[in-house]
C-alpha cells in the first residue's frame, strides 16, 4: 500500500472525506451533509454573491472529480462511502435555490430534501451513480440530487414562503 504515504493521496483523501467526516462509521453521507451547514453559514457570513457560490460549486466539482478518479484508481474501488465531498457539493447546489437564506426554516429543508433525493437517487442521478465509473460519476449524481431537491425547495419557497 505504497500510495497511502503519497502526499497527493493523503491530501485527496482529506479533501474528499471533507476533513475525515466521511470516516464516521454510521451514515457518512448524512454526516457529510450536516457538516456542510457550518460551511453554508460561513459563506453567508462572508456575504458571497450568487455568482461566487456557483463558481465555488464548479471549482469543487472539478477538483472533486479529478481527486475521486485518482483515489478510486489507487484503491481500486468505485465510490467508497467515505467520499462525502459529493454531499457537500449537493448541499451547496440545493442551498443555491434559496440563496442567501440561512434560517432554520430553510436549512432544515435543504438538509432533509437533499438527503431524501440523495438516498433514493431518481433518474438521471441513478444512471450516473450506477453507470459512470469515473470520478465525475461519483460526484455528479449528488449534484443532480441537489438540483432536484433545490427545485422542490424553490417551488415551496416561492409558493409557501418558508424563508
Amino acid at each position: 500500500m505504497k500510495y497511502q504515504n503519497n502526499i497527493r493521496f493523503i491530501i485527496s483523501k482529506c479533501f474528499l472525506s471533507y476533513f475525515y467526516v466521511g470516516f464516521i462509521k454510521k451514515a457518512p453521507g448524512t454526516f457529510g451533509s450536516i457538516a456542510t451547514i457550518p460551511l453554508i453559514l460561513f459563506l453567508t457570513y462572508l456575504e458571497i454573491s450568487f455568482q461566487t457560490l456557483i463558481s465555488l460549486i464548479v471549482i469543487l466539482t472539478i477538483i472533486s472529480s479529478i481527486s475521486a478518479e485518482y483515489v478510486q484508481r489507487m484503491i481500486k474501488t468505485h465510490d467508497p462511502q467515505w467520499i462525502v465531498m459529493d454531499e457537500v457539493i449537493g448541499m451547496l447546489v440545493t442551498w443555491s435555490f434559496v440563496f442567501p437564506s440561512v434560517n432554520y426554516n430553510v436549512l432544515l429543508p435543504v438538509l432533509g430534501l437533499f438527503r431524501v433525493f440523495d438516498i433514493i437517487k431518481i433518474w438521471p442521478a441513478s444512471y450516473f451513480d450506477k453507470k459512470i465509473k469515473h470520478g465525475f460519476g461519483t460526484i455528479v449524481d449528488d449534484i443532480i440530487s441537489g438540483l432536484m431537491a433545490g427545485s422542490i425547495l424553490w417551488a415551496i419557497n416561492n409558493y409557501y414562503l418558508i424563508s
